[in-house]
């Protein structure tokens, strides 16, 4: 049980979308995990993260609402890419589910702008499988329209991906920026970079932040991460940064299952710090 202070108001039990009102930040939780490669329960983490954000401070005075879960968007994709287009706010954060909530979040924010949209990724894989799996959100994405030449794809491990999906990314005309170079790089440096090639061609980008990417020392609850990810500060600086930039119409948080976390919760408080950090981040536009 949480302490009450009047003097501490809590995050999250934001009220839901009402009519056209406008918000900043809108909040959907897209469950997926029929599809995973891995067995999870990552249809359980969105509403996890809501009551992990209850254990932090609201960070800003922009409205936030909050729109609930799409009911089983692994088996009605169009009805999700319908629900995220029909948010209306400066960004939307989705709260996955395994990384195929990615799709349906990008294009339901991109609606037809898919030639001119961009894509970032933080994550240890390529998600450029065949197939409609966790695995294969980018290819998909691609195959939507989505130019190659405005992905970028930070924190990709060499050895949690074979030779065949590298050459497919280097085919495609994806930026890839491994975690060796990250070692060598601020996050702020890294986003900058990421930010001005996925936003070339003018449209609105979308930052997929597969949790996977983070050292599995701060993420058990992430089935696929491996030991030598990044910190759990570069992520909400990445989250921050991404939000920051009035290009950035969407961003997910996925590859999180609540039910293997451990017993502090970590992974998932990491995930609902995110959510305050991109909401920090739409106030400094």
């Amino acid at each position: 049980m949480l302490n009450s202070d009047p003097l501490w108001p809590r995050a999250g039990d934001w009220p839901a979308p009402t009519g056209e009102e406008w918000a900043d930040v809108a909040l959907i939780g897209m469950p997926t995990s029929r599809t995973s490669l891995s067995p999870t329960q990552a249809h359980t983490t969105p509403n996890a993260v809501r009551a992990a954000l209850r254990r932090y401070a609201r960070v800003s005075e922009l409205r936030i609402v909050d729109a609930g879960d799409v009911r089983e968007p692994d088996l009605h994709e169009p009805a999700a890419i319908d629900a995220v287009a029909a948010l209306r706010a400066e960004l939307v954060v989705a709260l996955g589910g395994d990384n195929a909530a990615t799709v349906p979040t990008a294009l339901g924010r991109w609606g037809g702008a898919v030639e001119t949209a961009g894509l970032i990724t933080l994550d240890a894989h390529y998600d450029l499988r065949d197939g409609i799996t966790n695995g294969s959100p980018v290819r998909r994405l691609l195959e939507a329209g989505l130019e190659g030449c405005r992905v970028v794809q930070i924190g990709i491990e060499p050895f949690a991906n074979s030779l065949a999906y590298a050459e497919r990314a280097r085919d495609a005309g994806i930026t890839v920026i491994t975690r060796d170079e990250l070692r060598s790089r601020s996050m702020e440096d890294v986003m900058s970079q990421a930010l001005e090639i996925a936003g070339a061609g003018g449209g609105p980008i979308h930052v997929d932040l597969d949790v996977d990417v983070c050292d599995r020392s701060v993420t058990p609850a992430c089935p696929a991460s491996v030991p030598g990810g990044i910190s759990a500060i570069e992520l909400r600086t990445a989250a921050r940064v991404a939000a920051s930039h009035p290009a950035v119409t969407s961003i997910d948080l996925v590859e999180v299952d609540a039910a293997a976390d451990s017993a502090d919760d970590r992974t998932v408080r990491l995930v609902a710090l995110c959510v305050l950090e991109a909401i920090s981040g739409v106030a400094l536009r």
